[in-house]
């Protein structure tokens, strides 16, 4: 009796964690059909780094009162979605390159000013030409993946 309550327990944490574990719904078709997605730099600085990346979301009619578009995640960032028109959105990513000098001795000691570099693990497991679109309809939020993702020319 007493190995039987063990195993019930142990099914029911498992099943617990599983359910805790999907709280984020992916959808595989967006609602409506979109058009276009795409990215431009807009700036380089001298050392040809992008100083703001705009990403572009089209779709082929305007979206309905249910759907709200609240952010885009693309190359281990997040943006606000912010509407230009009916049927076009943008999301801005301002780049940040911020270059250290490091100290570099043969004596430890006189490297001690130096920090260590911060590393911020991403959201999502993203390849470089997708990008995930966070939204909500009927008080639901839902990510919906954009694959092939490329630089307007």
């Amino acid at each position: 009796m007493e190995i039987l309550k063990k195993i019930i327990l142990m099914v029911l944490s498992v099943l617990c964690f599983t359910f805790c574990a999907s709280n984020h719904e992916m959808q595989m078709n967006f609602p409506q059909e979109i058009t276009k997605a795409y990215y431009e730099t807009l700036a380089e600085n001298a050392e040809k780094n992008a100083v703001m990346v705009n990403f572009y979301i089209e779709f082929k009619e305007p979206l309905s009162d249910e759907i709200l578009l609240q952010k885009v995640y693309f190359r281990n960032h997040e943006a606000l979605i912010e509407k230009i028109s009916e049927k076009k959105y943008v999301a801005h990513f301002p780049q940040t390159a911020a270059v250290q000098d490091f100290i570099l001795d043969s004596d430890s000691k006189k490297e001690y000013g130096n920090k260590a570099p911060v590393i911020v693990k991403p959201k999502f497991k993203l390849n470089k030409d997708e990008a995930l679109l966070e939204y909500r309809r009927n008080n639901e939020t839902i990510f919906f993946k954009l694959k092939g993702i490329k630089e307007k020319e």
